[in-house]
Protein backbone atom coordinates (compact mmCIF):
# COMPACT_ATOMS: atom_id res chain seq x y z
CA UNK A 1 0.00 0.00 0.00
CA UNK A 2 1.30 3.06 -0.76
CA UNK A 3 1.87 5.82 1.81
CA UNK A 4 2.83 9.64 1.45
CA UNK A 5 5.34 10.51 4.10
CA UNK A 6 7.20 13.76 5.72
CA UNK A 7 10.70 14.11 6.68
CA UNK A 8 11.12 15.36 9.92
CA UNK A 9 15.03 16.66 9.04
CA UNK A 10 13.70 18.02 5.97
CA UNK A 11 10.64 19.91 7.66
CA UNK A 12 13.30 21.40 10.73
CA UNK A 13 15.74 22.76 8.02
CA UNK A 14 13.29 24.28 5.99
CA UNK A 15 11.58 25.76 9.04
CA UNK A 16 14.99 27.49 10.58
CA UNK A 17 16.12 28.07 6.91
CA UNK A 18 13.26 30.28 6.19
CA UNK A 19 13.29 32.16 9.31
CA UNK A 20 16.67 33.09 9.44
CA UNK A 21 16.17 34.03 5.81
CA UNK A 22 13.43 36.32 6.42
CA UNK A 23 15.09 37.46 10.00
CA UNK A 24 18.09 38.77 7.78
CA UNK A 25 15.96 40.72 5.05
CA UNK A 26 13.86 42.53 7.63
CA UNK A 27 10.40 41.09 6.45
CA UNK A 28 7.34 39.19 8.14
CA UNK A 29 6.45 35.64 7.35
CA UNK A 30 2.93 34.85 7.20
CA UNK A 31 2.77 31.23 5.60
CA UNK A 32 0.13 30.44 3.42
CA UNK A 33 -1.85 27.41 4.91
CA UNK A 34 -3.46 26.37 2.35
CA UNK A 35 -0.40 24.30 1.25
CA UNK A 36 -1.22 21.85 3.94
CA UNK A 37 -4.45 22.86 6.35
CA UNK A 38 -2.31 20.75 9.35
CA UNK A 39 -2.73 22.36 12.87
CA UNK A 40 -0.02 20.82 13.84
CA UNK A 41 2.42 22.15 11.40
CA UNK A 42 0.71 25.62 11.77
CA UNK A 43 1.77 25.13 15.37
CA UNK A 44 5.26 24.41 14.39
CA UNK A 45 5.34 27.61 11.89
CA UNK A 46 4.55 29.91 14.38
CA UNK A 47 7.18 28.82 17.36
CA UNK A 48 9.49 29.55 14.32
CA UNK A 49 8.50 33.07 14.53
CA UNK A 50 5.94 33.19 12.22
CA UNK A 51 3.89 36.54 12.03
CA UNK A 52 0.83 34.86 11.36
CA UNK A 53 -0.78 32.19 8.88
CA UNK A 54 -2.28 33.08 5.41
CA UNK A 55 -5.59 31.72 4.51
CA UNK A 56 -7.38 31.49 0.75
CA UNK A 57 -10.99 30.59 1.76
CA UNK A 58 -13.38 31.58 4.80
CA UNK A 59 -13.39 27.71 6.01
CA UNK A 60 -9.47 27.98 6.53
CA UNK A 61 -10.54 31.19 8.26
CA UNK A 62 -12.38 29.54 10.95
CA UNK A 63 -10.08 26.63 11.18
CA UNK A 64 -6.87 29.08 12.03
CA UNK A 65 -9.25 30.57 14.34
CA UNK A 66 -10.32 27.46 16.13
CA UNK A 67 -6.43 26.57 16.01
CA UNK A 68 -5.43 29.65 18.01
CA UNK A 69 -3.58 31.52 15.41
CA UNK A 70 -3.41 35.01 16.50
CA UNK A 71 -2.90 36.96 13.40
CA UNK A 72 -4.72 35.71 10.10
CA UNK A 73 -4.09 37.61 6.65
CA UNK A 74 -6.50 36.02 4.20
CA UNK A 75 -5.25 36.92 1.12
CA UNK A 76 -8.66 37.12 -0.80
CA UNK A 77 -12.26 39.05 -0.84
CA UNK A 78 -14.19 38.70 1.43
CA UNK A 79 -17.87 38.64 -0.54
CA UNK A 80 -19.58 35.79 1.14
CA UNK A 81 -22.41 37.35 3.28
CA UNK A 82 -22.70 34.53 5.53
CA UNK A 83 -19.13 34.75 6.03
CA UNK A 84 -19.06 38.19 6.32
CA UNK A 85 -21.59 37.71 9.09
CA UNK A 86 -19.41 35.33 11.09
CA UNK A 87 -16.28 37.76 10.86
CA UNK A 88 -18.49 40.44 12.28
CA UNK A 89 -19.71 38.09 14.99
CA UNK A 90 -16.64 36.12 15.75
CA UNK A 91 -13.32 37.83 14.56
CA UNK A 92 -14.24 41.71 15.13
CA UNK A 93 -15.07 41.36 18.53
CA UNK A 94 -12.35 42.08 21.24
CA UNK A 95 -10.12 39.14 22.50
CA UNK A 96 -10.55 37.42 18.77
CA UNK A 97 -7.53 37.18 16.55
CA UNK A 98 -6.22 39.96 14.75
CA UNK A 99 -7.75 39.57 10.33
CA UNK A 100 -6.69 41.30 7.65
CA UNK A 101 -8.48 40.70 4.16
CA UNK A 102 -8.59 41.98 0.63
CA UNK A 103 -10.56 44.83 -1.36
CA UNK A 104 -10.50 45.36 -5.20
CA UNK A 105 -13.45 47.71 -5.88
CA UNK A 106 -15.85 49.70 -4.79
CA UNK A 107 -18.73 46.81 -5.06
CA UNK A 108 -16.99 44.85 -2.67
CA UNK A 109 -16.53 47.59 -0.24
CA UNK A 110 -20.30 48.50 -0.32
CA UNK A 111 -20.92 44.56 0.32
CA UNK A 112 -18.89 44.08 3.07
CA UNK A 113 -20.06 47.45 4.52
CA UNK A 114 -24.05 46.17 4.14
CA UNK A 115 -23.36 43.49 5.78
CA UNK A 116 -21.28 44.70 8.95
CA UNK A 117 -24.22 47.24 9.62
CA UNK A 118 -26.56 44.35 10.57
CA UNK A 119 -23.51 43.97 13.43
CA UNK A 120 -22.15 46.00 16.59
CA UNK A 121 -18.66 44.97 15.50
CA UNK A 122 -15.88 45.86 18.36
CA UNK A 123 -13.79 46.71 15.88
CA UNK A 124 -12.78 47.40 12.41
CA UNK A 125 -12.27 45.30 9.84
CA UNK A 126 -9.18 45.70 8.46
CA UNK A 127 -8.66 46.25 4.40
CA UNK A 128 -5.87 45.48 2.46
CA UNK A 129 -6.03 47.04 -0.81
CA UNK A 130 -4.95 44.86 -3.54
CA UNK A 131 -3.78 45.13 -6.96
CA UNK A 132 -3.22 43.05 -10.00
CA UNK A 133 -1.53 42.48 -13.62
CA UNK A 134 -3.59 42.54 -17.02
CA UNK A 135 -4.94 38.86 -17.21
CA UNK A 136 -4.67 38.03 -13.86
CA UNK A 137 -6.82 36.93 -10.94
CA UNK A 138 -8.22 40.08 -8.44
CA UNK A 139 -6.69 43.20 -7.87
CA UNK A 140 -6.99 46.60 -9.28
CA UNK A 141 -5.53 47.08 -12.46
CA UNK A 142 -5.98 50.72 -12.12
CA UNK A 143 -3.96 52.66 -9.26
CA UNK A 144 -5.68 55.60 -9.62
CA UNK A 145 -8.77 53.92 -8.39
CA UNK A 146 -7.06 52.10 -5.84
CA UNK A 147 -5.79 55.29 -4.41
CA UNK A 148 -9.42 56.56 -4.34
CA UNK A 149 -10.97 53.59 -2.67
CA UNK A 150 -8.20 53.71 -0.13
CA UNK A 151 -9.52 57.82 0.51
CA UNK A 152 -12.46 56.27 1.49
CA UNK A 153 -11.09 53.67 3.44
CA UNK A 154 -9.56 56.21 5.58
CA UNK A 155 -13.38 57.94 5.62
CA UNK A 156 -15.43 55.05 6.61
CA UNK A 157 -15.53 54.10 10.56
CA UNK A 158 -16.42 50.31 9.89
CA UNK A 159 -13.24 49.37 8.10
CA UNK A 160 -9.79 50.48 8.29
CA UNK A 161 -7.31 50.42 5.70
CA UNK A 162 -4.84 48.23 6.50
CA UNK A 163 -1.92 48.42 3.77
CA UNK A 164 -1.42 46.92 -0.29
CA UNK A 165 -1.19 43.75 -1.38
CA UNK A 166 -0.12 41.65 -4.74
CA UNK A 167 0.55 38.41 -6.00
CA UNK A 168 3.62 37.92 -7.87
CA UNK A 169 3.61 34.16 -8.67
CA UNK A 170 0.85 34.02 -11.96
CA UNK A 171 3.76 34.44 -14.67
CA UNK A 172 7.24 32.97 -14.95
CA UNK A 173 7.98 35.89 -17.15
CA UNK A 174 9.99 38.43 -14.88
CA UNK A 175 8.72 41.82 -16.79
CA UNK A 176 5.01 41.61 -15.49
CA UNK A 177 6.28 40.24 -12.27
CA UNK A 178 8.26 43.55 -11.80
CA UNK A 179 5.56 45.58 -13.18
CA UNK A 180 3.38 44.38 -10.69
CA UNK A 181 5.83 44.83 -7.59
CA UNK A 182 6.80 48.52 -8.99
CA UNK A 183 3.23 49.38 -8.91
CA UNK A 184 2.51 48.56 -5.04
CA UNK A 185 6.10 50.29 -4.42
CA UNK A 186 4.48 53.64 -6.14
CA UNK A 187 1.14 53.41 -4.00
CA UNK A 188 2.21 51.88 -0.72
CA UNK A 189 4.80 55.21 -0.78
CA UNK A 190 1.92 57.70 -1.77
CA UNK A 191 -0.42 56.48 0.53
CA UNK A 192 2.04 55.80 3.36
CA UNK A 193 0.84 52.49 3.43
CA UNK A 194 1.35 50.31 6.86
CA UNK A 195 1.59 47.30 5.13
CA UNK A 196 2.37 45.62 1.87
CA UNK A 197 2.40 41.75 1.38
CA UNK A 198 3.22 39.93 -1.93
CA UNK A 199 5.38 36.87 -2.17
CA UNK A 200 4.32 33.15 -2.51
CA UNK A 201 6.69 30.21 -2.76
CA UNK A 202 8.44 31.03 -5.96
CA UNK A 203 9.74 34.75 -6.01
CA UNK A 204 9.98 35.65 -2.94
CA UNK A 205 13.45 37.38 -3.51
CA UNK A 206 11.96 39.54 -6.02
CA UNK A 207 9.25 41.03 -3.81
CA UNK A 208 12.60 41.66 -1.50
CA UNK A 209 14.72 43.13 -3.92
CA UNK A 210 11.64 45.90 -4.84
CA UNK A 211 9.56 46.32 -1.59
CA UNK A 212 12.19 44.94 0.99
CA UNK A 213 13.28 48.99 2.01
CA UNK A 214 10.03 50.33 2.56
CA UNK A 215 9.11 51.97 5.74
CA UNK A 216 5.96 49.80 6.81
CA UNK A 217 5.92 46.08 7.46
CA UNK A 218 6.69 43.36 4.82
CA UNK A 219 4.68 40.09 4.74
CA UNK A 220 5.48 37.60 2.89
CA UNK A 221 2.88 34.71 2.43
CA UNK A 222 5.31 31.87 0.99
CA UNK A 223 3.90 28.40 2.03
CA UNK A 224 5.31 25.35 0.21
CA UNK A 225 9.03 26.64 1.77
CA UNK A 226 8.05 24.22 4.42
CA UNK A 227 8.10 20.72 2.38
CA UNK A 228 9.50 22.03 -1.00
CA UNK A 229 9.51 19.51 -3.53
CA UNK A 230 11.21 17.75 -6.41
CA UNK A 231 9.20 19.47 -9.18
CA UNK A 232 7.88 23.15 -9.35
CA UNK A 233 9.59 24.41 -5.85
CA UNK A 234 12.83 22.93 -7.09
CA UNK A 235 12.79 25.10 -10.55
CA UNK A 236 11.52 28.50 -9.26
CA UNK A 237 12.46 28.44 -5.31
CA UNK A 238 14.99 31.01 -4.87
CA UNK A 239 16.46 28.67 -1.96
CA UNK A 240 16.29 25.59 -3.99
CA UNK A 241 19.37 24.74 -2.98
CA UNK A 242 19.13 25.17 0.27
CA UNK A 243 15.65 23.66 1.18
CA UNK A 244 15.57 19.90 1.18
CA UNK A 245 12.14 18.02 -0.15
CA UNK A 246 10.22 16.55 2.78
CA UNK A 247 7.41 14.95 1.11
CA UNK A 248 8.16 11.43 -0.50
CA UNK A 249 5.78 9.36 -1.57
CA UNK A 250 6.65 5.36 -0.70
CA UNK A 251 5.09 2.90 -2.88
CA UNK A 252 5.54 -1.16 -4.05
CA UNK A 253 5.10 -2.60 -7.73
CA UNK A 254 2.36 -4.39 -8.51
CA UNK A 255 3.36 -6.03 -11.69
CA UNK A 256 6.08 -5.90 -14.35
CA UNK A 257 3.69 -7.38 -17.20
CA UNK A 258 6.67 -5.86 -20.21
CA UNK A 259 10.29 -5.92 -20.10
CA UNK A 260 10.34 -2.06 -20.47
CA UNK A 261 7.00 -1.51 -18.29
CA UNK A 262 5.97 -1.55 -14.50
CA UNK A 263 2.95 -1.14 -12.80
CA UNK A 264 3.16 0.90 -9.03
CA UNK A 265 0.65 0.99 -6.32
CA UNK A 266 -0.33 4.61 -6.53
CA UNK A 267 -2.67 7.41 -9.03
CA UNK A 268 -3.88 10.65 -9.15
CA UNK A 269 -5.61 10.00 -6.18
CA UNK A 270 -2.41 9.71 -4.18
CA UNK A 271 -0.36 12.16 -5.64
CA UNK A 272 -1.13 15.67 -7.44
CA UNK A 273 -0.34 15.33 -10.88
CA UNK A 274 -1.23 19.37 -12.28
CA UNK A 275 2.61 20.28 -12.74
CA UNK A 276 4.93 16.88 -13.62
CA UNK A 277 4.14 13.41 -12.64
CA UNK A 278 6.40 12.04 -9.76
CA UNK A 279 10.44 10.88 -10.24
CA UNK A 280 12.12 7.68 -9.34
CA UNK A 281 14.00 8.51 -5.96
CA UNK A 282 17.45 7.09 -6.55
CA UNK A 283 16.70 5.85 -10.43
CA UNK A 284 17.20 8.99 -12.76
CA UNK A 285 16.57 6.19 -15.95
CA UNK A 286 13.14 5.43 -14.62
CA UNK A 287 10.32 7.29 -15.40
CA UNK A 288 6.25 7.41 -14.65
CA UNK A 289 4.86 8.24 -17.54
CA UNK A 290 1.00 7.94 -16.64
CA UNK A 291 -0.68 7.58 -14.07
CA UNK A 292 -4.39 6.11 -13.57
CA UNK A 293 -7.18 6.42 -10.19
CA UNK A 294 -4.88 3.81 -8.19
CA UNK A 295 -1.92 2.60 -10.92
CA UNK A 296 1.06 4.20 -12.26
CA UNK A 297 2.64 3.08 -15.11
CA UNK A 298 6.89 2.89 -15.13
CA UNK A 299 9.03 3.04 -18.08
CA UNK A 300 12.44 1.08 -17.37
CA UNK A 301 15.30 0.09 -19.51
CA UNK A 302 15.72 -2.46 -20.93
CA UNK A 303 16.17 -5.76 -18.68
CA UNK A 304 15.59 -3.92 -15.40
CA UNK A 305 13.34 -6.38 -13.52
CA UNK A 306 11.28 -5.65 -10.65
CA UNK A 307 9.73 -8.15 -8.48
CA UNK A 308 6.42 -7.67 -7.36
CA UNK A 309 6.91 -6.06 -4.14
CA UNK A 310 9.70 -4.10 -4.51
CA UNK A 311 9.67 -0.90 -2.46
CA UNK A 312 10.11 2.19 -4.63
CA UNK A 313 10.50 5.93 -3.74
CA UNK A 314 9.13 8.67 -5.20
CA UNK A 315 9.65 12.70 -4.88
CA UNK A 316 6.35 14.82 -5.73
CA UNK A 317 5.61 18.60 -7.48
CA UNK A 318 3.51 21.20 -5.70
CA UNK A 319 2.63 20.00 -1.76
CA UNK A 320 -0.57 21.27 -1.95
CA UNK A 321 -1.56 18.38 -4.48
CA UNK A 322 -0.09 16.15 -1.72
CA UNK A 323 -1.69 17.44 1.25
CA UNK A 324 -5.23 17.40 -0.17
CA UNK A 325 -4.79 13.11 -0.78
CA UNK A 326 -4.20 12.30 2.75
CA UNK A 327 -5.68 12.87 5.66
CA UNK A 328 -2.98 11.67 7.89
CA UNK A 329 0.63 11.83 7.06
CA UNK A 330 3.40 10.15 8.88
CA UNK A 331 6.52 12.28 10.04
CA UNK A 332 9.86 10.34 9.88
CA UNK A 333 12.80 10.25 10.93
CA UNK A 334 16.32 9.72 8.76
CA UNK A 335 15.99 5.70 9.72
CA UNK A 336 12.26 5.83 8.65
CA UNK A 337 10.99 5.76 12.52
CA UNK A 338 7.82 6.94 12.62
CA UNK A 339 7.97 10.16 15.17
CA UNK A 340 4.48 12.33 14.45
CA UNK A 341 1.67 12.11 12.73
CA UNK A 342 0.15 15.23 10.67
CA UNK A 343 -3.31 15.68 9.88
CA UNK A 344 -4.50 17.67 6.83
CA UNK A 345 -7.60 19.23 6.22
CA UNK A 346 -9.38 20.70 3.14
Amino acid sequence: MSRMVLSESALAHNLATMAEYCRAAGAALAPHAKTHMSPELVRRQLAAGAWGMTAATPRQIRALADWGVPRILHANLLVDPEAIDWVAGHLLVDGAPDLLTYVDSDAGLDLVLDRLARHTPDRPLRLLVELGAPGGRTGFRDDDAARALIDRLRGTPAVAFAGIAAFEGLTHDPAPRAALLHRVRALAEQVDAPLVTAGGSSYFDEVLAVLGDLPGTLVLRSGCYLTHDHGVYQRTSPLRDTFRAALELHARVLSQPEDTLAIVDFGRREVPTDDRLPVVLGHEDWTVTGVNDHHAFLRLPAGVRLAPGTALRFGISHPCGAFDRWREIPVVGDDGTVLATVHPQL
